[in-house]
């Protein structure tokens, strides 16, 4: 399969109001109509002379590829976390659903609270989703018969670093089991097609690099990373509170680093015998510039090349297709056929995995 390039396509569309638009279809597909509504209302906004409507209106990148809309989205599920503006509370709980009136909510709350939610559009939203080591999981299963079943993961763009203790999760992945049964952390998306090998899974090391990490024991960076969380979705609020709790218990390994810088030094430390080398990575592909991300496929490409059956290595990737707009789950390994196999497409949160390998 040939390898995707993420950062071109359909949804980088350079007209804003389209770019809004797309976005809010997006939501509307994951099941997340509040959401998407919100997004449009940002449509209304870009009329106004708030500096939130301003700064939209006059967006230099793109912005469905920088993820625009849901930055401000973000901050707008923040203040009604915080109960700092009652007036949300209707459009959250689905009490106010008509457009217009949507619109007119919001472009009041931002005119109230313009200079509180402008540096929420100063950076991409923190996603850090739980429901994707299901994916990242189904990997490991379907590598531990190929080339050997003990792993050390290092993610490319881990956030909270929520993903990195997902040896911490018990999964039930198509009636295949992973990790501790008894873990505050239950995953269990809906599977569609056949279930992925039950494999033994060893996971020895789980490091990852953010420019921005975000401490989950610090209440008010939690609670930041919470509001990205599209109010829909219940059972991903549930997830982030038990993705704090194990953190508190023992936080994650996330350290502040470029990803090609950081790439580039776990590639050179030593790698213990018959631990397969991984390097994953989950929504992010779309945020790192085009010239670093060629950079990161030739130094793991390069480094795939003289990898051993004793050293093994691989490359897992849950990222957007930039033509279908579908989320596929991509591995290439080495010692193999140094080609990209799709093994599922799944929901952009984790609800649902469709398993598409043999």
């Amino acid at each position: 399969m040939k390898s995707h390039d993420f950062g071109k396509g359909v949804m980088d569309d350079s007209r804003i109001a389209e770019g809004i638009k797309m976005q809010a279809e997006h939501c509307r597909r994951n099941d997340a109509p509040v959401t998407a509504r919100v997004v449009v209302a940002q449509l209304a906004l870009m009329q106004g002379d708030t500096q939130c409507g301003q700064r939209i209106a006059h967006w230099p990148g793109l912005p469905l590829a920088d993820a625009m809309p849901l930055r401000l989205a973000g901050g707008f599920h923040h203040l009604h976390l915080t109960g700092a503006d009652e007036r949300l509370a209707p459009i959250y709980s689905g009490e106010i659903s008509a457009q217009f009136d949507v619109d007119a909510v919001l472009t009041a709350v931002t005119a109230d609270h313009d200079a509180r939610l402008l540096p929420w559009l100063d950076g991409p939203p923190q996603t850090n989703e739980a429901g994707r080591s299901a994916s990242f999981m189904a990997a490991l299963l379907w590598l531990s018969p190929r080339i050997g079943g003990t792993f050390e993961l290092n993610e490319i763009g881990a956030s909270a670093g929520i993903n990195t203790m997902m040896d911490r999760y018990h999964y039930n992945l198509g009636g295949v089991s992973a990790g501790p049964p008894l873990s505050l952390m239950q995953i269990k998306p809906k599977w569609i097609g056949s279930p992925p090998p039950d494999a033994p899974v060893e996971i020895v090391r789980i490091s990852g690099c953010d420019q921005a990490p975000v401490d989950l024991s610090d209440v008010d960076a939690a609670l930041r990373v919470k509001s990205y969380v599209w109010p829909e979705n219940a059972d991903r609020l549930e997830r982030m509170d038990a993705a704090i709790a194990l953190a508190a218990q023992s936080p994650p390994y996330v350290v502040q680093a470029d990803a090609l810088d950081w790439v580039s030094e776990r590639l050179s430390a030593p790698q213990e015998p018959h631990v397969v080398r991984i390097f994953n990575h989950s929504i992010v592909w779309q945020y790192i510039p085009d010239e670093r991300r060629r950079k990161i496929r030739a130094a793991i490409e390069a480094a795939g090349q003289d990898a051993t059956a004793e050293r093994p290595l691989a490359w897992i990737m849950l990222e957007t297709n930039r033509e279908t707009l579908k989320h596929e789950l991509l591995v290439k390994y080495w010692p193999g056929p140094d080609t990209w196999q799709l093994l599922a497409e799944a929901q952009a949160h984790g609800a649902w995995v469709h398993w598409r390998a043999g």
